[in-house]
């Protein structure tokens, strides 16, 4: 099997000839501080593993609509400690809405989301464009520059992150949410399909989808942030809808999950999804038992990630990297799982990654 064969055989939990690795995409931090400025095609060749690359298409809209919606940004300068601080404005013809910020080198957070109130929402409702159509050219040259070796994901197009109720959490911050949905639930389902047909919209103005995996769901889903029966209420029936959308276009779906899951499984794999991630262990702050996982539902949905990357990449434990990775294959015997590691990651010796690398080429099915 070539590297693409490979990936797809257990995106569709299938078996294929060997374990596929990947990583969680590749941090600029990372590629600029231990691999001289590599991109993410050289960092995959350098390390040994078969290319995984995420990317989005060119998204094209109205004139009118970007007139409504029109983006600012403004620094307010970088302190001793090299964060930057930030506003950025989205100027409506009702309202400026703001979302205050800051970065490092490693990645950047809000400190005031846009969405302060119901009001804010009508406008961001209103105003927030949906593509007319897309351009697939960065996708389609990465299918080519990868060939037959690997494949191109990319994600739902919404606010802030892919899935509609990780949607909501970047829009009025986690906390605000959560309460809205218990105080409010109404209102909360209200504003889910508003985001909802944005995204339904924005999946039909693209057309057929060329990228291979499209990713959807979020942290906010997780168990470790809301409970299963909000997930249930206010996560499931729209995830259905945005599945089967993609479906409909050619692609297939990973949901994602970096948190808790287990009290999920059943749940979530109602949606539709074709692969789960990213399967994050105790060991990292989320809560997956990888076995039981694989026990529980296995048979129904390819898995991607697993891996204590802190352990195994950043701490250089590689007789930890060996163990764990033959560890988790095993527990999935019958196939449909990508080793991944469980997250981001910005530190650690590139052998390490040459090792994970290594070990998973040795793990090879029957």
């Amino acid at each position: 099997m070539n590297g693409r064969e490979r990936f797809l055989t257990a995106l569709h939990n299938q078996k294929p000839d060997r374990l596929p690795c990947q990583v969680h995409n590749w941090m600029d931090y990372y590629l600029k501080t231990y691999l001289h400025g590599m991109d993410a095609y050289q960092a995959y060749d350098y390390v040994g593993m078969d290319p995984v690359i995420y990317t989005a298409p060119i998204l094209h809209y109205g004139e009118r609509d970007l007139k409504n919606w029109q983006y600012e940004y403004k620094s307010l300068g970088v302190n001793e400690d090299g964060v930057e601080n930030f506003i950025q404005y989205y100027h409506t013809p009702k309202k400026t809405l703001e979302v205050h910020g800051s970065r490092n080198q490693f990645t950047a957070w809000e400190t005031r989301h846009m969405i302060q109130s119901e009001e804010d929402f009508e406008i961001f409702k209103e105003y927030y464009p949906v593509p007319l159509k897309a351009d697939w050219t960065p996708v389609r040259e990465a299918k080519a520059r990868v060939g037959d070796r690997g494949i191109v994901r990319t994600w739902c197009q919404n606010y802030g992150q892919p899935g509609v109720w990780q949607s909501l959490t970047c829009l009025l911050g986690t906390e605000e949410a959560i309460f809205k949905a218990f105080d409010e639930p109404e209102w909360t389902h209200y504003a889910l399909n508003a985001i909802l047909e944005k995204s339904l919209k924005t999946i039909e103005a693209c057309g057929r989808i060329e990228a291979d995996l499209v990713e959807n769901g979020g942290g906010s889903a997780s168990s470790t942030v809301i409970s299963p029966a909000m997930h249930e209420e206010f996560c499931l029936p729209y995830d259905i809808r945005q599945h089967e959308a993609v479906h409909s276009q050619g692609a297939l779906v990973v949901y994602h999950l970096c948190g808790g899951l287990m009290p999920l499984l059943e749940i979530a794999r109602k949606n539709g999804m074709d692969a789960l991630e990213t399967m994050t262990p105790a060991s990292m702050g989320g809560d997956c038992r990888f076995d039981e996982a694989a026990r529980r539902i296995g048979d129904k949905v390819a898995f991607v990630g697993g891996f204590d990357q802190n352990e195994g990449f950043e701490r250089g434990n590689q007789d930890f990297i060996r163990k764990e990775v033959r560890r988790l294959f095993e527990a999935k015997p019958n196939g449909g799982y990508i080793c991944c590691p469980s997250d981001h990651f910005f530190f650690g010796h590139p052998d390490n990654l040459k090792v994970f690398a290594e070990t998973c080429r040795e793990c090879r099915y029957d």
